[in-house]
């Protein structure tokens, strides 16, 4: 059987002699290149935690894929912390702190960058604690964030002190539900399949795209019948409650910890002695995958939050009754639904890189669309719906096939961090660039720049195809 390594000494000539963009480099240090590693459970026994308050083992079925379920369950219910759940009640908090639009969007962009930051620490906490307290912390904090911004213009009048208290929840909010709930579940996802890890992100993607595309729809009658406090705070009973008892009941963190195997597969030698990365968070931020990946994940989340945030506002200027401009999502959530199947099943099949490279196509399409939005409907759902739907299986996919499972919460926090600051940067710079342009014409067309950028990048990543192990 091969070592399970090489010595300290190889691994420090490795890391010394280690460049990110080295020609013919994989981009992956020897130390973190693939190794055997022991998928029988034989090498990880069995967690009697893992087992409270039903062993999982003793399923009709693989556990996988209720895990599948659960995982887009909590994703769905992160809503209330994306930008198309805080979208619909952006002009009641205008009305009802006072604050203009650069402020509250500034605001967004503080408390988002704040929650981004912190999100490095929040993926060791998921290595170190495990998915199911994660989650349920996540949950109980996003419940009482929205609780508290249902009263946020109550404790304060209009001024600084009312800007800082938006800062505050809304870095709860993102960081809650935008950063760890998201991370924990999508994390948690990867863990469970090998072979069949894009079909698993693909069937999760179907309902998540569709949940996010009807998600603002959704809301906006919510509030029509509850108005905004009473939205916010009904939502706050069902994730700070009922996403919370469904983290402690079906929540896991490992096939392994419950005495099976990933994607339900028998245990056998050759499955055992199959070979696994094991790169740690400090080798894989030094890799082009790494950063070609995240780089086009952070666009896709900048130019969908800004437009989704401005949506309405996009919407008037070419002349959309505030319903009209809101109903592009339904159809955006349609072919974002087939394009998650699709793309899921493909990243079993296909290298990362064309997943990436269709994205980004997609993603200029719809930008350019959006600056001609009542005539160009149809292509805008369609490029950003494309984009969007490819965005959770490439998630899903790329960093446990690249990396392994050992550090990938720590990896994914990083990743996440870079995907909220880029997702924070979307609503400012886009009122930004209306407020100097008056329009949102040129804003658009400069953030064309980035999936461009992004394209670049995804044209020089080297990788193996998928089940094949460098």
């Amino acid at each position: 059987m091969p070592a399970a390594g090489p010595s300290r000494a190889s691994n420090t000539s490795t890391r010394r002699g280690y460049f990110l963009w080295r020609p013919g480099s994989t981009g992956i240090p020897a130390r973190g290149r693939a190794r055997p590693v022991s998928t029988s459970g034989t090498a990880a026994r069995p967690s009697r935690s893992a087992d409270i308050p039903f062993a999982p083992a003793r399923f009709p079925f693989f556990y996988g894929w209720w895990i599948v379920a659960v995982a887009t369950v909590g994703v769905v219910l992160s809503i209330p912390g994306q930008t198309m759940g805080v979208s619909v009640f952006t002009d009641d908090l205008l009305a009802a702190t006072g604050s203009s639009r650069v402020q509250l969007a500034n605001a967004y962009l503080a408390g988002t960058v704040a929650s981004g930051l912190t999100l490095p620490l929040g993926g060791r906490v998921l290595d170190r604690i495990g998915a199911r307290p994660s989650a349920a912390l996540a949950a109980i904090g996003l419940g009482a964030t929205l609780v508290y911004l249902s009263h946020v213009d109550q404790l304060a009048d209009p001024g600084p002190l009312a800007v800082a208290l938006l800062v505050l929840g809304f870095f709860a909010l993102r960081f809650s539900g935008q950063g760890m709930l998201t991370m924990v579940s999508r994390t948690m996802l990867g863990r469970w399949f090998q072979t069949r890890r894009g079909l698993a992100a693909g069937i999760s993607s179907v309902f998540v795209g569709f949940g996010f595309g009807v998600a603002p729809l959704v809301l906006d009658a919510w509030i029509g019948r509850a108005g905004w406090r009473g939205a916010w705070r009904e939502m706050a009973l069902v994730v700070g409650v009922g996403m919370t008892v469904v983290a402690l009941l079906f929540y896991r963190d490992r096939p392994e910890d419950c005495g099976l195997e990933m994607d339900g597969e028998p245990a056998s030698p050759e499955r055992a002695a199959r070979e696994e990365p094991s790169v740690t968070r400090a080798e894989a931020v030094r890799s082009l995958r790494f950063w070609a990946v995240t780089f086009a994940l952070a666009v896709q989340a900048m130019v969908v939050t800004g437009v989704t945030f401005h949506i309405v506002d996009i919407g008037a200027r070419v002349g959309m009754e505030r319903s009209e401009a809101v109903a592009v999502f339904l159809p955006m959530s349609v072919v974002s639904t087939f394009t998650a199947l699709v793309g899921g099943w493909l990243g079993d099949r296909l290298r990362v890189k064309r997943l990436l490279l269709a994205m980004m196509a997609a993603q200029v399409v719809g930008i350019l669309a959006a600056v001609h939005l009542g005539s160009a409907y149809p292509l805008v759902a369609l490029g950003l719906g494309i984009s969007g739907g490819l965005f959770s299986p490439i998630a899903t996919i790329a960093f446990p096939r690249f990396f392994g499972r050992a550090h990938l919460g720590a990896i994914a926090g990083v990743e996440m961090m870079v995907v909220v600051l880029g997702s924070a940067l979307g609503p400012s710079a886009l009122a930004l660039g209306e407020s100097l342009t008056g329009g949102y014409a040129w804003p658009l067309y400069g953030c064309v720049i980035f999936p461009v950028v992004a394209l670049g990048l995804a044209l020089r990543l080297d990788e193996p195809a998928p089940g094949s192990v460098e």
